[in-house]
Order: C-alpha cells, then sequence, then structure tokens
C-alpha cells in the first residue's frame, strides 16, 4: 500500500531546500514567517551572528486579537513585525515563506510588511 507523507513534512522538505539559497546577512536579514492552526509568527533574523532582531506573533497582547488564525490577523502581525525593525533600523529583508504557499495569511502577513515600509 502507498503511503502518503504528512503535508507537514513535505513543507519541511520544501523549507530546507529554499534555505539551502536563502542567507540573512546583517545589511538585509531574513523575514522568517510560521503558520500554525491558531496563529502566525515572524521573525527577522541575522544569519551570520545567529541572532534575532525582532520578532511578532498573533499572540502578543499589543495586537488583543480574539483570532490569531485568520488574514486580518496576519495582516496585523506584518504592520507589528515592521514597525518593530523599523525601530532596529531594518528597511530590507529576504523574505522566507517557511515552505508554504504564498497565499493566504502567508501573503496578507507580506503585503502589510511591505505596506509599512520593509522592503523586499
Amino acid at each position: 500500500m502507498i503511503s502518503k507523507k504528512s503535508k507537514n513534512s513535505m513543507r519541511l522538505v520544501r523549507h530546507e531546500r529554499i534555505r539551502r539559497h536563502m542567507h540573512g546577512t546583517e545589511s538585509s536579514p531574513r523575514l522568517n514567517v510560521f503558520r500554525s492552526n491558531t496563529g502566525i509568527y515572524a521573525q527577522i533574523i541575522d544569519d551570520d551572528h545567529k541572532k534575532t532582531i525582532c520578532s511578532a506573533s498573533s499572540l502578543d497582547k499589543e495586537l488583543n486579537l480574539k483570532n490569531g488564525s485568520n488574514v486580518e490577523a496576519a495582516s496585523k502581525v506584518g504592520e507589528l513585525v515592521a514597525k518593530r525593525a523599523k525601530e532596529a533600523g531594518i528597511t530590507k529583508v529576504v523574505f522566507d515563506r517557511g515552505g508554504y504557499l504564498y497565499h493566504g495569511r502567508v501573503k496578507a502577513l507580506a503585503d502589510a510588511a511591505r505596506e509599512n515600509g520593509l522592503e523586499f
């Protein structure tokens, strides 16, 4: 019988394949997105120094979200991560979609981050 691999294991394979060619530097760090069933998380990472510069998630108290797993919550997280990146002096990033399709919540987060000053 043919066994089907899980969606998450296939996502991890895609993510590893993407990460082979993507690297965040000090001048252009990586904007990483993680999407779960209950929320969405974004981090800006400097891979050279192995440090997270700033992050935002749908669990942050200042967003005051009832539902963290919809497109509206993702766009608010995108706004917040862009605001925190500006405070840290970052304007240009490399977008790492984490193996997810560029659609729905991931696209909403990216669009909101672009509208609020991040370039990628």
